[in-house]
């Protein structure tokens, strides 16, 4: 178990490792759990996608390092601490839920809650590490905790009443102005993929493995950026562009947090055959999935003053994301609930 205040010493640099639920550890019973997102993210994307970076940006400057638990979800982001983070916690999440509010006219939902609380319902909390490279290095979660977390918070439960705008969340580090970054093989697929509750993790592992064949044989994975690509018009300049494949290797296209999140430059073939495999997946009752295809993708760049060299780079689609994917893995939750009910 998770004692101190860093993440599992190993890191796994293979994808495909971290889809294994034995690399997994517990957290703590009194760490907390954080979790954010936009209410109506689909009517500005852009602006919540900044809004969900803004949390993790504005939580590792208040916290003095970015070496906890997190993950970026696009129109918000889900983090884990120890106890003693909770001041910077609470202080971190209303300062950007109440920037959010002023500056984007977003609403931002916050929550926080212990490890515990989640042990209570049933589910867990447990997370492993995926070097990306040599210097990014980013949380995986597995448990159903989070997935529980962000219901219960959706639901009322465990927020965080935004403070008065008074302190703005130290952004540092923190960088959108990106221009969006087109497909080369098509299309831009973002992809959501959960188990359901009663789905053995090792019966989703094979699931995922047999998804991320698919795209992994597509060229560099299907990853959206690649080292040869020209810096579009506008980009930002925090980062050394002169890197732009350390920029490539440091994104987080594929993750795992309760389920599969992959942001991908893909063919409409490859999409069409993933999206056979999980339609029949969720016939079987396995799990539940939302995909949207769009034209390009989006990068928000994270770079830690203390450690410029460990820059993070966070993609989402253009066309709506993981906001939209969400969306139609909602509906067909509910389409599943209304065939159940006759």
């Amino acid at each position: 178990m998770i004692n101190s205040h860093s993440q599992p010493h190993k890191a796994y640099d293979e994808f495909s490792l971290v889809l294994d639920p034995d690399v997994y550890e517990p957290l703590p019973d009194d760490w907390l759990i954080g979790i954010t997102d936009v209410v109506n993210s689909t009517t500005a994307i852009r602006s919540g996608r900044y809004a969900g970076a803004s949390v993790i940006a504005a939580l590792g400057n208040a916290w003095g390092s970015f070496d906890f638990p997190f993950v970026f979800r696009g129109d918000g982001a889900a983090f884990a601490l120890p106890p003693q983070g909770m001041m910077a916690a609470t202080s971190a999440l209303r300062q950007v839920a109440s920037f959010a509010r002023a500056d984007l006219d977003l609403t931002l939902r916050i929550g926080l809650l212990t490890v515990r609380e989640i042990r209570t319902s049933g589910r867990d909390v447990r997370i492993a590490r995926y070097a990306a490279s040599e210097n990014a290095t980013y949380a995986m979660f597995t448990g159903g905790g989070l997935k529980w977390a962000e219901q219960q918070i959706k639901n009322g439960r465990y927020l965080v009443k935004p403070g008065r705008y008074a302190t703005k969340p130290d952004l540092t580090g923190l960088s959108c102005d990106w221009a969006p970054f087109p497909s080369r093989q098509g299309e831009i697929l973002s992809l959501l993929v959960e188990p359901n509750d009663h789905t053995s993790p090792e019966v989703f592992a094979a699931l995922a493995k047999r998804v991320l064949a698919v795209f992994d044989a597509a060229p560099r994975q299907s990853h959206p950026l690649s080292g040869d690509m020209a810096i579009p018009k506008d980009s930002g300049r925090q980062v050394d562009t002169k890197g732009w494949s350390e920029v490539a290797a440091n994104s987080d296209f594929r993750k795992f947090d309760d389920g599969l999140r992959l942001t991908l430059d893909c063919t409409p073939e490859q999409i069409d055959g993933v999206e056979a495999i999980l339609v029949a997946a969720r016939a079987r009752g396995e799990i539940n999935f939302g995909l949207h295809r769009q034209t390009h993708a989006l990068m928000t760049c994270l770079v830690p003053s203390g450690s410029p060299d460990a820059h993070l780079h966070f993609l989402d689609g253009m066309g709506g994301g993981y906001a939209r994917a969400a969306e139609m893995m909602e509906e067909g939750a509910l389409r599943d609930i209304q065939h159940h009910a006759r």
